[in-house]
């Protein structure tokens, strides 16, 4: 699974430690996340895409052996 973490975060100049104090998660799930070694929750998913303003399928998208 891809995602757009990283660019939405430079857009709204927050750090990975800023989105998971927001999300209630650690730094790490964020940097786990960012780096297509974790998949969120449909919670968390959520919650980042509304941090965002966003739909989660503007954040995640899945790739073709997904």
């Amino acid at each position: 699974m891809n995602n757009t973490i990283r660019v939405e975060r430079a857009i709204k100049k927050m750090t990975q430690q800023q989105l998971a104090e927001a999300t209630s998660v650690s730094r790490q799930t964020i940097n786990a996340i960012e780096s297509g070694k974790y998949i969120p929750s449909t919670v968390l998913a959520l919650k980042i895409a509304g941090i965002f303003g966003k739909h989660v399928d503007d954040i995640f998208q899945l790739e073709d052996t997904d």
